[in-house]
């Protein structure tokens, strides 16, 4: 049950209903949206939340899905029921892209059935529909809406003998002007034209009599008439009566083929129903998108409880203004059903309020909601609600006489199934009497279980929600100091409306505050004061938490960092000394050896000269192959000249190391020789070097950079993913990706960049094009990647 009737504008549902028609691309989904209706079957929640969610995850992917041609197809289908009607060419044309989307549609789910299961189960709208109509269709109607001139022999001939009998009416038409422009009878800058569908030549009217033949048409001064030669008369008369043939055929043709698309009328409508449906689900999930919505868990225990709730249409105007919203976190379950939120005026109370009333309504009626994923909330049959002002003249209802009756239908229909929501709760009479039954209403209201948020100022309300299991207080935090709300809902105490601290930063004079505070009387003053004092000490405690959480958060990072350093190092430690150890057996096992051997062998020749000689100084040679290295030697620096690049000097390549001669230059871009490769190299990434130096520098390249051809090829990789980087970064890589490709001798390359917003892809595109390495570029195909990757064909 709903109440009241007008509620869908009250929670601002209409407005979403209105942004989510923008996301639709046909009438069909915006008919959809209309139909959107509030429910309770947890079933049929579940799954429009399920499909919407499905859907969300197709746009995340980037996955390609039909998203044009969901054309309502009803009309078409209404006029070819009809027996010995026919649908015209334009007709049949849109029932043809309308089932070529269906067919795209049917294929992407059958191919990826698995990963969205809940929008698969849509096909079955689809079970009768027998594609074979498209295949007809084709054959008769061609990819511009045209007929096809083979769609039937007879058209065939047709069309063919008009094209004839066209030509050769041309021949005579300029003949017979040419002869006619040669005797003056014709206008100057004069051609021929077209009158009442036939070629005609302008003839100035003192001259019509000297040509024969019949006038279509004259000037609007009269000086010109226009006239269609005799010998052109019967080519035209042919030309119409094969026109009038064509025409014949043409509706028989069509009349055939809406013979075969009448038995498939119903399969059609389903098919329709279909379409709308998708676009519907569609412009659901793109609004998730732009509003950051998600499906939170639904379940069947009575709760509501949300964190980083925010209002969609509040949270869009604000980022309009440049300002972001300030996300609640509500929670309404068990002994706290009822949230009564009391604070300041302009404190973000109705705000509040509205938030869970629309967001709970969308989410009732299948669309996701801007919450966090870790959310829960269940369905209630009954949704209440009263704000606003409902005054009727006619029915002699004042502002409060219609909040009683609100109340009156509140307190008839609400149960444990209720979700209800009260703004500015009791307001409208007089103070006393109207807290006193708002008091009585709230407990009424607690003992039929029913769950909902209300906002007051009525201090008896706040004592009543504290006192009572199943209500709960909740406050609009404020800052007292620069009074200003923080729009903060904090559940568990009542909030102070901070009236007189207001009034006084504002500048009343004391002695009216004083006058005030004695009529509302001490107990009171000293209540609101506490409150005051309260939320100030929670400001600061709040303040001195969030600091001391953050230096505890760099304290652990510090301390983690510091482990792993510590670790790591003991590691390193740990394998330098054993690898050292390894190493120093290996010696020592050799050098033992050795002597061993050159002992042996000194003994083995009874110590003679010469071969004690050579013993030993085999020995001295292998004492000096395992001495350590003193020194190690390090490679030159290379020298860069100053001066201006010319051809014949030697440059090297900034980016690489790569040696290379000049061979020709051309502005900013030289041809350079790297080896027996050439390229087209800009000047910036280049530097003069010493031509006495050239060939230490290229042995002394390979060594430190390893820039070889070989080793480059086998290390090279023909794709680039450039996804997630920035456009400034992207420059860099492209241009190593590329040149390294041309200088590897390679041809084709593949950039990945996504789709998105298209920026990496112009960024992209926009620098290959000034690359005068690149030949061609072109999307991938649709099933790899389409417009997300580029092909690169280099020259």
């Amino acid at each position: 049950m709903l109440y009241p009737r007008n509620l869908e504008q009250k929670v601002n549902f209409l407005k979403v209903k209105e942004l989510l028609k923008t996301e639709c691309t046909s009438l069909l989904g915006q008919q959809y949206v209309d139909r959107l209706v509030f429910s309770s079957d947890y079933n049929l929640v579940t799954k429009l939340l399920d499909q919407t969610e499905e859907f969300r995850h197709i746009l995340i992917s980037g996955e390609l899905f039909p998203s044009s041609n969901f054309t309502n197809l009803n009309p078409y289908l209404e006029k070819a029921k009809l027996e010995n009607a026919f649908l015209d060419v334009e007709d049949f044309y849109e029932i043809k892209l309308s089932l070529e989307t269906l067919r795209s549609c049917v294929s992407f789910f059958q191919k990826r059935g698995e990963d969205y299961p809940v929008l698969s189960q849509l096909l079955g709208l689809l079970m009768d529909l027998d594609m074979s109509l498209l295949k007809a269709i084709e054959l008769i109607i061609d990819e511009k809406g045209k007929m096809r001139s083979n769609a039937s022999k007879d058209l065939q001939l047709i069309r063919s003998q008009i094209i004839y009998e066209e030509s050769r009416l041309r021949k005579v038409m300029e003949r017979v002007f040419k002869e006619a422009r040669a005797k003056g009878l014709t206008p100057e800058d004069s051609a021929i034209t077209v009158r009442s569908g036939r070629l005609v030549i302008p003839v100035a009217a003192e001259n019509k009599r000297k040509l024969r033949g019949f006038i279509h048409d004259e000037s609007a001064t009269g000086q010109t008439v226009f006239m269609e030669p005799e010998e052109a008369l019967d080519i035209n008369n042919e030309i119409r009566d094969l026109e009038y043939m064509e025409r014949r055929e043409i509706i028989k043709i069509l009349t055939q083929l809406t013979d075969k698309i009448r038995p498939a009328i119903p399969a059609l409508r389903k098919a329709t129903n279909f379409l709308g449906l998708m676009d519907f689900i569609r412009a659901k999930a793109k609004f998730a998108q732009k509003t950051d919505s998600c499906r939170p868990e639904i379940t069947k225990e009575r709760q509501l409880t949300w964190t980083k709730a925010r209002h969609p249409i509040l949270e869009m105007a604000l980022k309009t203004q440049g300002k972001s919203i300030v996300p609640l976190d509500v929670k309404l379950s068990g002994h706290e059903r009822l949230l009564v939120i009391s604070g300041p005026n302009a404190g973000g109370k109705s705000v509040t309020l509205k938030t869970v009333a629309l967001l709970q309504y969308m989410l009732q009626c299948g669309i996701l909601i801007p919450v966090h994923p870790d959310s829960k909330s269940s369905l209630f049959d009954n949704f209440f609600i009263d704000i606003g002002d409902e005054q009727n003249l006619e029915n002699d209802l004042s502002t409060y006489s219609s909040h009683l009756m609100s109340m009156k239908h509140f307190s008839l229909f609400s149960n444990k199934k209720t979700i209800l929501f009260i703004d500015e709760f009791g307001t409208g009479t007089e103070p006393q009497f109207g807290g006193a039954i708002a008091e009585s209403i709230l407990l009424a209201l607690n003992k039929l279980g029913a769950y909902g948020v209300l906002t007051t100022h009525y201090g008896n309300l706040k004592q009543i929600a504290n006192k009572n299991q199943g209500m709960v207080n909740g406050a609009m935090r404020y800052d007292v100091d620069k009074l200003e709300p923080l729009y903060q809902l904090e559940i568990g105490k009542p909030g102070s409306s901070f009236a007189l601290e207001i009034a006084s930063k504002i500048g009343i004079p004391k002695e009216i505050l004083k006058y005030a505070k004695e009529q509302i009387g001490e107990e009171r003053v000293r209540y609101d004061r506490l409150l005051t004092q309260v939320e100030n000490e929670k400001n600061q405690y709040a303040t001195l938490l969030a600091d001391v959480k953050a230096k505890e958060r760099l304290l652990k990072t510090r301390l983690q960092e510091y482990n792993d350093l510590k670790e790591t190092m003991e590691n390193t430690k740990k394998r330098y000394i054993q690898e050292a150890k390894q190493e120093a057996k290996q010696l020592l096992d050799q050098a033992n050896k050795k002597i061993e051997a050159t002992i042996r062998e000194i003994k083995e020749g009874k110590a003679e000269k010469e071969a004690t000689k050579q013993v030993r100084k085999d020995l001295e040679e292998f004492k000096e192959k395992v001495k350590p290295e003193k020194n190690i030697v390090k490679a030159p620096e290379i020298k860069v000249l100053t001066g201006k690049i010319a051809i014949g000097d030697w440059v090297r390549v900034k980016d690489n190391g790569a040696i290379a001669e000049v061979l020709s230059i051309k502005g900013n871009e030289l041809e350079v020789s790297i080896g027996e490769l050439k390229s087209k190299v800009k000047l910036s990434r280049l530097e003069k070097i010493s031509q006495g130096e050239v060939k230490k520098e290229k042995k002394a390249a390979v060594s430190r950079s390893g820039y070889n051809t070989n080793e480059k090829m086998m290390d090279y990789s023909l794709n680039l993913d450039i996804r997630g980087k920035r456009g400034e970064e992207i420059l860099h890589l492209i241009q190593t990706f590329v040149d390294e490709g041309f200088m590897l001798g390679l041809k084709d390359l593949r950039i990945v960049h996504g789709k998105g917003n298209g920026i990496l892809r112009d960024l992209t595109r926009n620098f290959l094009r000034d690359m005068s390495q690149v030949q061609h570029m072109e999307d991938e195909h649709a099933d790899r990647g389409g417009a997300g990757v580029t092909l690169v064909t280099l020259k």
